[in-house]
């Protein structure tokens, strides 16, 4: 969970602290991990879900990461989840982020879901400096996210 986007951080820390994500939560990363931002195999991601999953199915695990990355045969290519705008869907408020991402927990809900975008006086002030204290995004989403879906 160090991204730089403290929805997915929050999805992969829960998996990892609780072995348990919401089905829309799975979505979410294994869009981020192959077609919508990271280009890496969707079978880096079954794996860590069949290690980290306490409900781990090896068909349902399997076909849905082929699914989601648009490997299989059945697929929607044009639907890629956004690692803010989805989370702001979901929990407009930021407290999922913040129960998961500890330090963004003074954040301000204008700045919790892009956190980078705050003014490094309220960084300081929050105790939490993007870059410093919490990764700077990997990957500039709207950038990954155009050239990864011209591949598909």
């Amino acid at each position: 969970g160090k991204t730089g986007y403290p929805f997915v951080d929050a999805i992969m820390r829960q998996l990892r602290q609780e072995g348990f994500i919401h089905h829309l939560g799975r979505h979410m990363v294994a869009c981020f991990l192959t077609r919508g931002d990271l280009w890496i195999s969707w079978e880096a991601g079954a794996r860590v879900f069949e290690e980290e999953l306490l409900d781990a199915d090896y068909a349902v695990n399997n076909f849905n990461w082929l699914w989601l990355s648009c490997s299989g045969f059945f697929y929607q290519y044009f639907r890629c989840y956004s690692p803010i705008a989805f989370g702001k869907k979901t929990d407009p408020n930021g407290d999922y982020i913040r129960k998961y991402v500890p330090e963004l927990k003074s954040f301000d809900k204008k700045y919790i879901y892009e956190p980078w975008r705050a003014p490094i006086v309220d960084q300081k002030k929050w105790g939490c400096v993007i870059g410093n204290d919490y990764p700077k995004p990997i990957v500039a989403h709207d950038e990954a996210s155009k050239a990864n879906m011209s591949k598909v």
